[in-house]
Order: structure tokens, then C-alpha cells, then sequence
């Protein structure tokens, strides 16, 4: 393999009431080696179930319906790690209300040290991005969720901070502490010109669930970075099974992290994975 001093490799698991505490797994992580553990989000799942899986399953796996919230499970991580990245994958940040997501976020940055890192989504379940957002809400979802990160990041970024857009308002205001890593922001999708448009005007990348595809969008990713003349955004394939031919795959696109795939289980199962995916550290 070719990946073992250019490519960070991290984890990511569905924390639920069920699975293995995230403390333990994030404890495991980093003394395997693993630079980030990162944890989804949903609200709640409505039982209606007008949405099919976005995966495609036949039916939803259970651990949608019991996920943790991922700020407050990531605290529990912060608190028994030091140098391991705490992120999210994804959150959808059109479902929360921006002044306290900003404060929450950076709370968690400052307290572990600007360890956090945002990856972010519009979500694909209609009935649950409804239920936040009215019955108009998941065709706004990403003009909201724009919204929500630009105001996010003035809050952040800013001593004196108002916003006033067609989503969010708020006066002049002061809020701290202030992240000490930024933090990254990773936007998580198929890709397509929306898409990269929402990554190249306030996002530092794209998190592609499951990484397919990668190659043939960077065209278009750098043609969006080009437009918004910045920088070529980061590429975090995410929620990877690996093997070595892929890996190498990535790293000779220049990609500098993976976030390999767990599942929703307990540490007896979780432990053993683990231990598998360390050869691919080494």
C-alpha cells in the first residue's frame, strides 16, 4: 500500500442508546491510531415512513430511530481523548436553529481544543426536514441550510456579528467562545452543480457518502472552486468499506482522508473491525 504517511483514516459509527458508548469507541479509536471518529444525525423519524431509505433498503434499519444526538455524544468523546478529530457526518444543519448550533459547536471546539470538524447535509428524509421546516421545507432545505452555515460562521469568525437573510435574522450581537479550529466545514452529497456550488461558497470540501464517483466530479468540483476563486475544496470520501486497491486509489487522487464504515453495534462486534481496519494504518 501507498497510504500509510499520506492519508488520515478515520471511523464512522450510527451512536444510538444501543450501540457501543461513544466515549469507549472514540477511546478505542485513537489508541488504534485512527485520526477521526464522526457521528450522524436525525431528529426523530417519523413513523409514516413516506420517505423510502436513502440507501435502499426494504425497510430502515433501526438505528436511524435511535441516534444520538451528535454534539452532546461527541462531548463524551472530547472528554476521555486529546488528540483524535470529532466530527460530524452529517449533521443537517437546515433542522437547527443557527445561534444555538453556533454556540453549541463552538462550545465543543473550545473545550477539546479545536478538535471539531462540521460535515454537513440537506437530508433526504422529506417528512422529518417537514416536521422543522413546514410544508414548503424540503425544497428550501438547502437555501436554509445555507443560511443557517453563513450565519453560523459570522457568529464565529466575527466579535460583533448580525445576519439578515430570507431565512435568519438576527441584530449586531456577541457570542463565545469563539472555535478555535475554524471549524472545517465538509459538505456531504451526490455530486452535481448545486452541490458544489453550496461547497465552493462556504464550505472548506465534500464528503461523498461512499466515495463512488469521485474522479469523474472533480471536474466539475474545480471548475465551482475556480468560479468562486478559491482554493480546491478537500475531498473526505466517507462511510468507506476499504481495501487496499481503494485506498490507494484515493491517495493517488490526493485525497488526505478517509472515514471508513462501522456499524450500528455493540463493542463486542465493534472492536474486532477495528482491529481489522488497523493493517490499513500500518
Amino acid at each position: 500500500m501507498k497510504t500509510e504517511a499520506l492519508m488520515r483514516l478515520g471511523v464512522t459509527m450510527f451512536a444510538t442508546d444501543r450501540s457501543m458508548p461513544v466515549a469507549e469507541l472514540a477511546g478505542a479509536a485513537e489508541e488504534r491510531g485512527f485520526a477521526s471518529l464522526y457521528l450522524p444525525e436525525h431528529t426523530h423519524i417519523p413513523i409514516s415512513r413516506r420517505t423510502p431509505p436513502a440507501a435502499g433498503q426494504a425497510v430502515l434499519p433501526e438505528e436511524y430511530r435511535r441516534t444520538l444526538d451528535p454534539l452532546v455524544a461527541l462531548s463524551h468523546a472530547a472528554a476521555v481523548t486529546s488528540e483524535i478529530t470529532l466530527g460530524t457526518g452529517i449533521m443537517l444543519v437546515a433542522q437547527r436553529e443557527p445561534l444555538v448550533t453556533a454556540k453549541a459547536v463552538a462550545t465543543l471546539d473550545h473545550l477539546s481544543g479545536g478538535r471539531v470538524v462540521l460535515g454537513i447535509g440537506f437530508g433526504w428524509n422529506v417528512e422529518e426536514v417537514e416536521d422543522h421546516l413546514g410544508p414548503q421545507g424540503f425544497r428550501s432545505r438547502r437555501d436554509v441550510a445555507r443560511e443557517h452555515m453563513l450565519a453560523m460562521k459570522a457568529l464565529w469568525s466575527r466579535e460583533e456579528a448580525g445576519f439578515d437573510g430570507r431565512h435568519v435574522g438576527f441584530e449586531p450581537s456577541w457570542s463565545w467562545p469563539k472555535p478555535i479550529s475554524g471549524p472545517p466545514v465538509y459538505v456531504g452529497g451526490a455530486a452535481g452543480p448545486k452541490l458544489f456550488a453550496h461547497v465552493a461558497e462556504y464550505a472548506d470540501g465534500w464528503m461523498p457518502i461512499g466515495g463512488r464517483g469521485i474522479r469523474a466530479a472533480l471536474p466539475a468540483l474545480r471548475e465551482a472552486c475556480d468560479k468562486a476563486e478559491r482554493e480546491m475544496a478537500k475531498i473526505v470520501p466517507f462511510g468507506t468499506l476499504p481495501n487496499a486497491e481503494k485506498l490507494d486509489y484515493y491517495s493517488e487522487m490526493g485525497i488526505e482522508e478517509v472515514i471508513l464504515s462501522l456499524p450500528s453495534a455493540e463493542a463486542d462486534q465493534i472492536l474486532p473491525i477495528l482491529d481489522e481496519y488497523t493493517a490499513f494504518l500500518r
